[in-house]
This record gives C-alpha cells, structure tokens and sequence, in this order.
C-alpha cells in the first residue's frame, strides 16, 4: 500500500509528530509511506525520520522563501486543497480535526481516509457534516474513542490503536541518579510552573537531588523567572530541546508531569518505556489515562494544597528506594501496549479493511 501521513508539521517536537515517525518507520519496512506536512519552517525535521519515508510539504515557511502568493492561511489553504485532490495514495491518515476536516472534503474518494485523533471531541459544527465522509476515525484511548464514538453517533466506525514507542531496544534507567525529569513543550497547559513550586520543598528536604526540564517554548522567561524567585538555581536545570528524550528519561530516577491536560501522553509513555516512574495530577483526560497509581507511578488529586501534595508524592519515592524500583519495574511492564509492531499490525488492518 501507499500510506500518507498528513501532519500540520513533520518539523516540530510535538507528541503527535513523534508518534507518527514511529509508526510510519514501523510501516515502511512493507509498504510505501509518506508524511505530508502543511507547513516547513526549518530545514530538517526535529526528529529523525526513517530515511524509508518520504517527507514532503505544502507550503514552505522557512525565513528568506519567496513565494509568489502573499503569506497568509488562506495561501496554505489554497495550496493544501490542491495537493489533496492531486493526492495519489492508498490510505490517507490525517493528524488534527482540520486536516480531516480537509480531506473529507477534497481527497479523492477511492482513498482510504482515517483521522488520527488525540485530543478531546471539539465542538461538532465542520465535525459533524464533513467526518460522515471518511471512513474511519481512530483515537489513542479508550477514553478518547468513547468521546469520539458519542459525539460522531451513526457516523464513521472509531477504532483505538495506542501510541507506539519506536522499535526497541530501549533505553533502561538504572534508578541510581537522584534525578527529577520533566519533557515536553513549555507552554502554560503544561503547568510547569507548578512542578518548579513543589520542586521547591523537596528541594529544602532534599537538597541532593536535582531536576532537569528538557523542552522549549514560549514560557522559558516566566520559568527562569520563577527559577530565581524560588532560589532553585542550584537544584533546576533547563536542559534544552532533545530528539533523545527517551535517552534522557533513562539518566532520571523519576518524571514528574504536572500538565493540566495529557491527551497526547507520549512523554509519559517513552518514561514508563525507560522504567522509569511517573508522578502526575489525577484528573479527566491526563496522565491518569496511562499511569496507575501505585503500579507504574502515583497519581495526585488536584485542588487545593495540591502543589504539596505533589511534593509529598517526590518525596515518598526518593525516600523509598525499594518502592521507586518496585514502579519502576510496573512501568516497564505496562508499555508492552505501546510496542510499535504489534500497533503497525492493528492500522494495517484497519486500512486494508476499509478498502
């Protein structure tokens, strides 16, 4: 078959971008992929991609490309509704409600189209009218197919395929650093700024143990700016974006995530692929989706006083070595789910059965 992945960026160090690499790399050792990104605003994608797939853009971004349309979305989307009806593809799977929202509308009909879906059931408005059209839609969770499934009621079929780790071996923590990890974009949703506030108490516990935030983003300043108002210059490193982030959970003895939302969750996914234990808030649609508590990591209530409860949650495990392998060991098992094969093998027969 030929697949095509289309994505709003192959350029960028999201989940949703690391996930697809894994999985279209998995499929390429049988069939013919491609990943389409709408837009290009570097020179080479942040993650290495299998050299077996192709990777191709709409519309070019980078600073100093002429074109001859004005920059603009209605460009990008002029351009996009041209390479979709141009498409030559077996199976089309499209990476946000936009893009499906596109391709039901202007992909050629003998295509096979699925939406990969992550996030929540937006408003239905485009949804509701343009999704009939495909032939499938296929979310990363149970919960998220449930959503998808109420809100698309007598539409396409919703399939769940987890999110795939890449192909093994993995890197595998040796639990020994007294190291706090925490990976992902910085920006407000992840709430950063609550991890660096109960850092702060285990911190004057534990002034011997360290923590490492890999990652870049728009809320750097405020961090560093928190960093120097908690005093935390010794115990907090801004680590910098990284590829390897697998490479770098396996150096940690913990990962804590304090986001207000994990649809996406392949952070905690790659760190309880590493064996290492995760600490996040228990909330609708977070972590909670992949970590059970007390198997594989801990989970903390949110609300009030929950910047110490969180602190709470570190410190029980730096102080119980034999606890933190214990999830350790939980998290390795756990991602046996997550093994990229077995996941190509579902979405082949998702693709070949709604041909």
């Amino acid at each position: 078959m030929k697949i095509c992945f289309a994505v709003p960026t192959a350029y960028g160090m999201r989940g949703d971008v690391r996930s697809v690499v894994n999985l279209a790399a998995e499929l390429a050792e049988r069939h013919e992929v491609e990943i389409l990104s709408v837009k290009r605003h570097r020179e080479k994608p942040f993650f290495a991609i299998d050299p077996r797939v192709k990777v191709r853009w709409v519309v070019d971004v980078r600073p100093g490309v002429r074109h001859l349309l004005p920059r603009g979305q209605m460009r990008t989307e002029v351009a996009l509704w041209r390479r979709l009806r141009a498409l030559r593809a077996d199976v089309l799977v499209t990476t946000r409600p936009g893009l499906s929202v596109q391709a039901a509308r202007h992909a050629p009909r003998e295509i096979v189209r699925l939406a990969r879906e992550w996030g929540r059931a937006p408003v239905p408005g485009p949804i509701k009218r343009f999704y009939p059209r495909l032939d499938g839609v296929v979310a990363a969770t149970e919960t998220g197919r449930e959503e998808w499934s109420r809100l698309l009621d007598g539409g396409p079929p919703v399939h769940v395929v987890p999110d795939a780790l890449p192909a093994g071996p993995w890197p595998r923590s040796r639990m020994d650093n007294r190291i706090v990890a925490a990976g992902g974009r910085w920006v407000p949703a992840k709430a950063y700024d609550r991890l660096l506030r109960a850092f702060a108490i285990v911190a004057d516990k534990r002034p011997d143990w360290r923590l490492r935030l890999y990652g870049g983003g728009s809320e750097e300043r405020r961090l560093r700016d928190l960093v120097s108002e908690l005093h935390l210059h010794n115990h907090v490193y801004f680590m910098g974006t990284t590829p390897d982030l697998t490479g770098e959970f396996a150096k940690a003895s913990i990962v804590a995530v304090t986001s207000r939302s994990e649809v996406l969750g392949m952070s905690v996914i790659e760190a309880l692929g590493c064996g290492v234990p995760v600490v996040g808030f228990d909330h609708p649609r977070g972590v909670g989706e992949f970590v059970r508590h007390g198997v594989n990591g801990l989970l903390v209530p949110e609300g009030e006083g929950e910047v110490e409860a969180f602190a709470t949650a570190l410190l029980s495990l730096i102080d119980d070595e034999r606890r933190r392998r214990a999830l350790a060991a939980g998290a390795r098992d756990s991602v046996a789910g997550h093994a990229v094969a077995p996941a190509a093998e579902r979405w082949e027969k998702l693709m070949t059965s709604a041909r």
